[in-house]
């Protein structure tokens, strides 16, 4: 009877609201770390290299670069 009385007794404690438990912080801290990275990263990339010139001569048309005419490989020659 000891048992039961006493996992009554730790059931029946309020422990309060959500938020001042520091378990559920210490579990959203990963993805929201990940989230504030990625928004770095992409910011970053975008200012350093958005407005990029292509430079070994390829073609932009939207967001789909075709290559240089002559990087394209020669068709083998039949004899």
């Amino acid at each position: 009877m000891s048992n039961v009385s006493q996992s009554r007794k730790f059931s029946d404690q309020d422990s309060g609201p959500w938020w001042r438990e520091p378990w559920p912080w210490l579990l959203m801290l990963g993805p929201a770390l990940a989230v504030v990275g990625c928004a770095i990263t992409i910011f970053l990339a975008f200012q350093s290299y958005g407005g990029q010139a292509i430079e070994d001569g390829g073609h932009k048309q939207g967001l789909y670069v075709s290559g240089p005419a002559a990087a394209q490989p020669a068709a083998p020659k039949e004899h």
